[in-house]
Formats: structure tokens, C-alpha cells, sequence
């Protein structure tokens, strides 16, 4: 079976920096749904589109095709009392960004009385290596298709 819109895709991936520098790799089978749902890097479906399971593909992404350019106004310095006790460098929070939609910013820095966040993709504004091995190819379920995303192993779990 070809990959297709509302096939389901089992692959294996792995995510460097152009140095080679190994940033994530996939230690169990992982499964989207194809088809300009959102689940996956829409350069890495094009890509994909009309291959099988066998197929392999070594894709060098610059960052407006990977995770998008940086974007300095999502970046926050809000006093620390606004804050939970325990915020930590390194932890995420769910906020509100300039269009009033929920944004995730990550905790960049603590400084004093103050906490530095950034609302980027951790890999925003960095140009990135996707080596991906597609293992199996299917058709999507309706309710997957209604749902716009896989369930089942390695999918997503109601």
C-alpha cells in the first residue's frame, strides 16, 4: 500500500543537528496519520507521499521547514510571584500568547525575582537532519480519520 491521504504510518526516525549531533530518535515504532493533519513536519509527508514500507529517506530541513524561525516576542520576563512555588529551568507552562491562544513556554532562566520564558519550539531557528524508515503502510480507521489522529499501538490512546 502506498502512502496516502488517511493512511496510517508506522516509521522509525531520528532528528540531528548538522553537526550529526543526535537530538531524538525513535526507541519504538511511532505511527501518524498522513494527509495534512498536523501530525507530523508537512515537508516530511511530502516526502513520504506515494511511498511503501521499506522506503528510507534522509531529509535536511532549515528551520522554516522544521520548526519555524525564532520569534523574539514570544519571549516573557514576568516576576517570579507570579509563579507556582517550585518553577524550575528546564519546565514548561501553559500561557496565553499575544493572539490570546494557549502557548507553552518553556523556563529558560530564573534570575533573582524574575523568570525568563520562551514561548519557541525548542527547535525553532535550527536547521535539522530527519533519517526516517517507513515499516508499514495501512489504511486509516473512519474513526481514526474523524478523530485526525492513529490509535492503537504506538498512536493515540482514549
Amino acid at each position: 500500500m502506498k502512502i496516502e491521504k488517511n493512511t496510517a504510518v508506522t516509521l522509525l526516525f531520528k532528528v540531528s543537528d548538522t553537526l550529526g549531533k543526535v537530538i531524538e530518535e525513535s526507541k519504538e515504532p511511532t505511527v501518524y496519520l498522513h494527509g495534512g493533519y498536523g501530525n507530523t513536519l508537512p515537508k516530511l509527508e511530502e516526502a513520504l507521499e506515494g511511498k511503501q514500507a521499506g522506503y528510507q529517506v534522509i531529509l535536511q530541513l532549515p528551520p522554516e521547514d522544521a520548526f519555524g524561525l525564532r520569534d523574539e516576542s514570544l519571549l516573557r520576563s514576568l516576576p517570579k510571584k507570579q509563579f507556582p512555588p517550585g518553577v524550575k529551568v528546564g519546565g514548561q507552562l501553559e500561557g496565553h500568547g499575544d493572539d490570546g491562544r494557549m502557548q507553552v513556554f518553556n523556563v529558560m532562566k530564573i534570575k533573582g525575582d524574575t523568570v525568563l520564558l520562551d514561548g519557541n519550539h525548542p527547535l525553532a531557528g535550527k536547521e535539522l537532519r530527519f533519517d526516517v524508515k517507513v515499516l508499514e503502510v495501512r489504511a486509516a480507521s473512519e474513526e481514526e480519520i474523524a478523530h485526525e489522529h492513529v490509535h492503537g499501538a504506538h498512536g493515540h490512546q482514549h
